[in-house]
């Protein structure tokens, strides 16, 4: 038995096609068909049916994963144990955020960090759903979430408010469009796209606003800012990014059921290991209940 064959296997089961699996396990496609074929004639079983929109586990293969889940479990706790035996303040932190958080936040504290700390390289993945800290796809995440995940262990930074905005050329061509003014169907809408249809801002324009009002839908909340900006419409926008922002107007002040913790999240097994305390005890230093966190 090669546990390195199995690694393939569970990076197929996980991604659902060769090539995100090769992708992951930095390999090439073939080496994986290949891989993937060699553990089926060991095991004498079909382990995925491939079709042409991806790779669906057999009966077979389901009960491989079941069996396996609990040894790449614990494969993986034993990398993050030993990761935390490296004490030296260098090497590489993974992190992963939010466009909005990364424009409007961050980019300045990661800046101060790698001042006092050159020997460690940050590596950013922007992605607006949580990574799996658990399986090591990221070391640190700072997040905005009401209810951040349990199994993760981390500290609040902070809560970012939203208020409805509009650009100051938008409001002198809308007749009646005063600052102030809380009829919301008189305005065209920039709005969130169905991508963000769960966000609480998406929520409150159902409630308030017309759907023929919406001028603009968009997958990304810097976006709606930018839209606005622009003079497309009003948008229930971030104020950390409304507010630097001095063509655009607050109509009306924020709304508390908006409200949005910003965490700092981490796996419970990396807090031992030094680069990663320093990093998150850095972050919590400079930016809880600073600037638009306060």
């Amino acid at each position: 038995m090669n546990w390195d064959d199995y690694r393939y296997f569970l990076a197929v089961a996980a991604t659902g096609s060769l090539s995100a699996a090769a992708r992951r396990l930095g390999q090439s496609h073939s080496t994986v068909l290949r891989r993937l074929d060699k553990l089926e004639t060991v095991l004498d079983a079909r382990l995925f049916e491939r079709f042409q929109n991806g790779y669906v586990l057999t009966a077979a293969g389901d009960e491989l994963l079941a069996l396996l889940a609990p040894l790449d479990d614990g494969m993986n706790d034993v990398a993050r144990q030993m990761s935390g035996r490296n004490a030296a303040l260098q090497g590489t932190i993974r992190v992963t955020t939010t466009d909005t958080l990364l424009e409007a936040l961050l980019l300045p504290a990661l800046a101060e960090f790698r001042r006092h700390h050159p020997g460690i390289a940050l590596q950013v993945t922007v992605d607006n759903s949580f990574l799996n800290l658990t399986r090591r796809e990221a070391d640190v995440a700072i997040r905005p979430s009401n209810t951040p995940p349990d199994r993760l262990a981390g500290r609040k930074l902070g809560t970012v408010r939203t208020a409805p905005y509009a650009s100051r050329a938008y409001l002198e061509r809308v007749e009646g469009g005063g600052p102030h003014g809380g009829d919301w169907a008189k305005h065209d809408w920039v709005a969130p796209d169905d991508a963000l249809a769960h966000l609480a801002q998406a929520r409150w324009l159902r409630e308030h606003v017309p759907p023929e009002r919406t001028a603009l839908s968009v997958d990304s909340l810097v976006g709606m800012t930018a839209a606005v900006a622009a003079g497309l419409g009003a948008g229930m926008l971030l104020c950390l990014l409304a507010d630097t922002r001095p063509d655009l107007v607050q109509l009306a002040p924020p709304v508390p059921a908006l409200d949005t913790d910003v965490w700092v999240l981490t796996h419970p097994d990396l807090r031992r290991v030094n680069r990663i305390r320093t990093f998150t005890e850095f972050l919590y230093t400079r930016l809880a209940g600073q600037g638009p966190l306060a």
